[in-house]
């Protein structure tokens, strides 16, 4: 018996053995050179199992019986690799790692494929989810101190313009009767809103910034860009990210990230991101801060793979902003040309009123209206990908909606101008992409599809005058200007509403008539539609039948009412020659003709001298554009980058624009220029200089003009000129800037921390410009000053376990302005939307 027993040990003893090391996974770690890897450290993901290599590069790690399973191979300096593992492999694992700066290996999708970004002739500028973290890029507006071609404006989410060599969106307060120039998509869904791009990403695997019209490549049209943002998609390897930020004014950024497998066939991921902070002005009227931070956001997505040649994801999200936000700063007064007594000093002076500060960057307000500036945006998609042929037939479907609930305070001071500035908005949209792209011939590959948006935006707006509402519009010495309560809760009620739908079908096709030279001709056809409706009406104020009284409310405000209905169609498209001379030097130029869709006003128009609406401009003329470019992309040696293009767009019936002087007329009203002309130049350059250096770097240089403007507004400071128009021919277009440029590096070395192989590194980027006009028709007053912001990181980072890092913005905590603008009315005064004072803090990280 006593020798069964030892049987049944030896035999169960041997089996243990043999289980444990059949589960025993080796490999062999080496360079792409076959150079053996020291010290790599191999983690199956998801654990903390771990081992570590030998001399020899070699590496055995316990697999503990979890099959099938991911191995991390991490080195510092390389790129980590993910290694799948369903049975235990007879002979060890071969692993090649491609150092992380190899920079040319960036890959793409723009094109609708995957491809090296140095082999696509285009202008694009890539930004990697792990670079836009590190950096702190958590939205648009932080992308554009990386891609200096990129400017955003923003004086609340609403009134957004998101721009790509300046041009893109109407400089100034926004309309929602037209079209942004700058396509805006995520995962392949077009959002239609300009206030998408104030949102923070979440959870975001890439950003790639297109420059130049591509219309035959994306389902909308776009005039002069695209952003293409992809996520992070769903795993059937289990993961997570946690991740967490303290700073001033207490400033707190979470993000989390969850994904692994639901079933066999089923993957998901769940992830969120939630950001806060205190505001950076002070209101002296209610003691406490605006302008603060307060948005949330989550994503899910659900992956079902029915076979291996078909991919389905479903994607939902929604995201919310609440911020105590959003105050702009009186930045100056500007003398206008109306009689001395309508001087914004001589206003002010007669109310027994002063401003908290002379100065903008005291960062004080004591504005009486709430700010407000709440936000809500979401909306599923469903993306389903197939294999046919050669290549990849995609639908994408997506429902979303924007909801907007605001209010201003337009005249910027504490006093009763506008008691209530409000202009809340709902906006629902429908998309259906349908393409095609793959190899069609051994020689001839492309991309087809078909598009369709209708989308719908409803806007039900109040504004009301306070008290010292008289005085700010009075035109005359009358004494019948002071009649009490004449214009105290005196407004008017707004019913605004479109609907626009457009549809598309757009191709690409890729000849190549030899391994090195290609020819890239596209096309497409659009159709659009729009109808409108607006419609104001006033109310309140002294109730009277006085003619004389009624006057001089008609002076402020009066009722107005119209209707419009357009429809266009455009054949457009472009021709690209594409020349790779070597393996090292891609040339391409590029022919463009575009069009940007037809606009509508739906925000009030200004009145001749009757007091009838200028119903000429209820439509706004579709632009015409005419794009060259010339670029050359090289890699002068080992993982550099060195890239040049060289621009010049020329626009017809260009779509800009106007702030008026009526208070009526809100938010400004939409007109043609004749043409505009943009040209320039722009670099873009990284270079890893050693296993310890990186430098990036870009820089633009845009000359930006109205051609021809014969019809412009005034500017601030020729308000009550006898005039209404002005010639603006041959001035700057506004929001352009001679020179924009972005410089950063990195300096880095091996280190360990809580045991994880990583990085301990300090970097430091740089973002300047130089000035511009910040308005429609160029005002002296309205010049946004050059600047330079300084922004550095020091920590450690690792791609498993846990990262930390010290970061600082706008080191040198330099005052500048990011737009300015005229209260309304034109009386004089205008405000500032301030950039950001110095912010610091830490953000801790950590991996599964």
């Amino acid at each position: 018996m006593k020798t069964s027993i030892q049987n049944i040990f030896t035999i169960l003893f041997f089996l243990t053995f043999s289980i444990s090391f059949a589960q025993n996974v080796e490999g062999v770690v080496t360079t792409n050179e076959n150079i053996p890897l020291e010290a790599a450290n191999v983690v199956i993901k998801g654990t903390t199992s771990s081992a570590t290599t030998d001399n020899s590069g070699k590496f055995i790690i316990d697999t503990k019986g979890r099959l099938p399973l991911t191995l991390l191979v991490q080195y510092v300096g390389y790129v980590t690799a993910e290694i799948e593992v369903s049975a235990i492999p007879v002979n060890p694992i071969q692993i090649a790692l491609k150092e992380e700066n190899e920079l040319i290996e960036v890959v793409v999708s723009s094109r609708r494929r995957i491809e090296k970004v140095q082999d696509v002739p285009i202008a694009i500028s890539v930004i990697t989810g792990k670079q836009a973290e590190q950096t702190g890029a958590f939205n648009v507006n932080r992308i554009k101190e990386l891609v200096p071609s990129v400017q955003l404006y923003s004086s609340n989410p609403r009134n957004t313009g998101i721009n790509i060599r300046s041009l893109g969106s109407p400089f100034g307060l926004t309309n929602d009767g037209i079209d942004p120039g700058v396509g805006f998509y995520v995962d392949g869904v077009y959002y239609a809103r300009p206030a998408a791009t104030t949102l923070d990403f979440i959870d975001v695997e890439q950003i790639e910034v297109l420059r130049g019209p591509q219309g035959s490549l994306f389902g909308k049209n776009t005039t002069s860009g695209a952003f293409n943002i992809t996520t992070r998609k769903p795993s059937f390897t289990s993961g997570a990210d946690f991740e967490v930020s303290y700073g001033n004014y207490s400033f707190l950024q979470a993000k989390a990230s969850l994904t692994g497998a639901l079933g066999k066939k089923v993957a998901g991921r769940l992830s969120f991101s939630g950001t806060q902070r205190d505001g950076l002005i002070d209101n002296v009227v209610t003691g406490r801060p605006t302008n603060t931070l307060n948005n949330q956001g989550i994503r899910g997505q659900l992956l079902w793979t029915p076979t291996v040649n078909t991919n389905v994801i479903f994607a939902a999200d929604i995201t919310t902003q609440r911020p105590d936000g959003y105050a702009q700063v009186v930045a100056g007064v500007a003398p206008t040309q109306r009689a001395a007594y309508r001087q914004f000093n001589a206003i002010i002076a007669d109310l027994n009123y002063q401003l908290p500060s002379q100065n903008a960057f005291d960062r004080k307000i004591d504005q009486d209206t709430p700010w407000r500036s709440n936000q809500d945006m979401g909306g599923f998609s469903l993306n389903i990908d197939t294999k046919i042929g050669g290549g990849t037939l995609t639908s994408t479907t997506a429902w979303r909606f924007w909801n907007w609930d605001p209010s201003n305070d337009r005249d910027f001071t504490g006093l009763q101008v506008l008691a209530k500035s409000q202009n809340p908005t709902r906006q629902t949209q429908i998309t259906q992409e349908v393409r095609y792209a793959g190899q069609l011939t051994s020689r001839l590959s492309g991309v087809a599809g078909v598009f369709f948006i209708d989308q719908t935006s409803q806007t039900d707006g109040t504004e009301e005058s306070g008290n010292a509402q008289w005085r700010f519009s009075q035109s005359t010495t009358s004494n019948l200007w002071k009649t009490p309560g004449l214009f105290e809760g005196y407004g008017i009620k707004t019913d605004a509403r479109i609907r626009a739908s457009s549809a598309a079908v757009f191709g690409q096709l890729d000849w190549a008539i030899t391994d090195r030279l290609h020819v890239l001709p596209g096309l497409r056809y659009n159709f659009d539609k729009k109808d409108a409706h607006y419609a104001r009406t006033t109310y309140g104020g002294l109730q009277t039948n006085d003619p004389q009284l009624l006057a001089l409310k008609k002076l402020v405000y009066s009722d107005q009412a119209f209707d419009s209905s357009t429809d266009n169609t455009d054949f457009s498209g472009n021709i690209t020659v594409n020349f790779k001379a070597t393996d090292k030097i891609n040339a391409y130029g590029t022919f463009a003709k575009s069009y940007k869709p037809v606009g509508v006003n739906v925000a009030g128009l200004p009145t001749n001298s009757a007091g009838q609406p200028l119903l000429d401009l209820a439509v706004i003329k579709p632009e015409k554009v005419y794009h060259y470019e010339v670029g050359v992309k090289t890699s002068p040696f080992k993982n550099s980058i060195f890239n040049l293009a060289f621009f010049n767009t020329d626009i017809k019936d260009f779509q800009t624009n106007v702030q008026a002087a009526e208070l009526g007329v809100n938010r400004g009203y939409l007109a043609n220029a004749d043409k505009v002309r943009v040209r320039g130049v722009e670099l873009d350059a990284s270079f890893f200089i050693s296993d310890h250096l990186t430098i990036n770097g870009a820089a633009t240089y845009t000359d930006g003009k109205y051609v021809k403007f014969t019809n412009a507004p005034l500017p601030l400071e020729e308000t009550g000129a006898p005039v209404s128009f002005k010639d603006v021919s041959g001035t700057d277009l506004p929001g352009a800037s001679r020179w924009a440029g972005s410089l950063g590096g990195e300096l880095s070395d091996r280190a360990r921390f809580f045991g994880n192989a990583g990085k301990i590194f300090l970097a430091v980027d740089s973002y300047a410009r130089s000035e511009f006009s910040s308005s429609p028709s160029a005002s002296k007053y309205l010049v946004v000053q050059g600047y330079a912001i300084f922004n550095a990181r020091l920590g450690f980072r690792a791609s498993q376990g846990l990262s930390v890092h010290f970061w600082g913005r706008n080191l040198l905590n330099k005052d500048y302005y990011e737009q300015l603008l005229p209260a309304g009315g034109n009386a004089g005064q205008y405000a500032g939307v301030l950039g950001d004072q110095r912010t610091y803090g830490i953000t801790l990280k950590y991996s599964l």
